[in-house]
């Protein structure tokens, strides 16, 4: 009989936090769902089901963050899987994007993330079990596209931080996994998802312009179904031993596959270079 689980779910009123928490009330486990605002519309959209909690939160408000949690664990009493879904996608060039708009996009992608992660794990030690599933992207991969680089950014710090943190938790019965979407038909192309740098520079109309009309008309014809990633991440609740790393989509996997080849080339062609920095033996 398959156990019943507790999920933490962050940004879960719409995109990935929403498929995933209905999917997991769905599969019979309970569900606290984190939102930032306007909690009664989810409570309404799911019914009011008794296995769900919904929380008012930012993920970039630690105070805030640590009340939700302990909410949660007196609620049910403890959390079994935690999902660091909560993000947002900033595009515009390196140059055009102010130090306000990418400090508040690392606020929320990463430290945001950080701050949930930290107000979880002592339950989860208490417990000696435990999964966290932080969703990255095939950007924090590579750049993919010009003008999502800042965005891409605070991925590649969640895989990071994924890396390290498993090597912290393994020890103590917890589990890592840092999933990777590709392009999926969420809200993440509409304009409550991302953020457009306010300043648009003309020597970048051929790069990050082009990709910023780009995610404009993407939006509802993305190739990803969200409820299939769902059922991946229900798999990998499910699992003993959950990878570490798991694109999803064919685009992710063919993206991460070739930026893998491409760096066994570069390191390849560079390495009698680059290889020969030893000290030399008198």
């Amino acid at each position: 009989m398959k156990n019943q689980k507790v999920w933490f779910i962050t940004g879960a009123s719409r995109g990935f936090g929403l498929d995933i928490t209905k999917a997991a009330l769905a599969a019979g486990d309970k569900v606290v769902a984190t939102v930032r605002s306007k909690p009664e519309q989810l409570k309404a959209a799911l019914q009011h089901s008794d296995a769900l909690l919904v929380v008012t939160l930012d993920v970039t408000n630690e105070a805030q963050v640590k009340t939700g949690v302990q909410e949660a664990i007196a609620h049910f009493g403890r959390i079994d899987v935690l999902v660091n879904n909560a993000g947002y996608g900033l595009v515009g060039a390196t140059e055009e994007v102010s130090d306000q708009e990418v400090r508040k996009q690392f606020d929320t992608n990463v430290f945001g993330l950080l701050n949930v992660t930290r107000a979880v794990l002592p339950q989860m030690r208490a417990q000696q079990s435990g999964h966290i599933i932080n969703i990255s992207s095939l950007f924090g991969y590579g750049a993919g596209a010009p003008g999502l680089g800042l965005y891409g950014a605070t991925k590649f710090a969640v895989e990071g931080i994924s890396e390290g943190l498993a090597l912290e938790v393994k020890p103590l019965g917890i589990h890592v996994t840092a999933l990777a979407p590709g392009i999926f038909r969420t809200e993440f192309a509409s304009a409550d998802s991302y953020q457009p740098a306010a300043n648009v520079l003309e020597a970048y109309a051929a790069t990050s312009g082009q990709t910023r009309k780009g995610i404009n008309q993407l939006h509802g014809n993305q190739p990803g179904d969200p409820a299939k990633l769902a059922q991946v991440v229900l798999r990998l609740a499910d699992s003993e031993h959950p990878p570490l790393h798991v694109p999803v989509g064919r685009d992710a996997i063919a993206l991460v596959r070739a930026k893998a080849a491409a760096t066994a080339q570069e390191i390849d062609a560079w390495e009698e270079v680059s290889g020969n920095t030893d000290f030399t033996q008198a």
